[in-house]
């Protein structure tokens, strides 16, 4: 009975106090959780799980909203003129004629110049602006527009010194200047 004293005294003294004994009492007692896990759940479905792929694609947009990718295999809608009203391309060479600064001309005819081809919103960011601080004297070539929509377009002006893009904007048919960006050549 001495012998099985001491394997007891060993293994419940010494064995379970060490960090062996302690690593081994964890193990077995996860262990005892998954196999008692697994035999309350019963037989595991062979169909469940990543191997059953899904017969249609997994989609998280509805079929029928519109393409919101980068990468656009339809046209872009030319750009719409209300009968009677001048085309994109007119309006941004009457802007540009109007925003180059003629000498002796003042703040006041310069402002009123650009009213009538610019948006309400334009108008008001100009309303601070020095017909003398426009950095180009003359045209140098056509204008270019990129339709961007129906009511939307960009317009480029080479200048001397530079480019002007204009975005005009026409919700009504009506086509006016709604942002204006400078930037010079190098």
């Amino acid at each position: 009975m001495t012998v099985v004293r001491r394997a007891i005294e060993f293994l419940f003294l010494r064995l379970l106090r060490s960090r062996l004994g302690v690593a081994l009492g964890i193990a077995v007692l996860v262990l005892g959780v998954v196999g008692t896990a697994r035999l309350v759940a019963g037989p595991a479905d062979p169909a469940a799980g990543l191997s059953n792929r899904p017969a249609e694609p997994i989609t998280t947009v509805h079929p029928t909203t519109g393409d919101d990718g980068a990468i656009s295999t339809t046209t872009t809608p030319s750009p719409v003129t209300r009968p009677g009203q001048p085309a994109p391309e007119l309006v941004a060479e009457r802007f540009v004629a109007a925003w180059l600064s003629r000498p002796g001309q003042s703040h006041e005819e310069w402002h009123d110049a650009l009213r009538p081809l610019s948006t309400a919103n334009l108008t008001e960011k100009l309303a601070g602006a020095d017909p003398a601080g426009v950095p180009a004297g003359s045209v140098r070539g056509e204008v270019t527009l990129r339709p961007r929509g129906e009511t939307f377009v960009e317009a480029t002006i080479p200048l001397d010194g530079g480019q002007l893009r204009l975005e005009l904007l026409a919700p009504e048919g009506r086509w006016l200047v709604d942002a204006v960006d400078w930037s010079r050549d190098e």
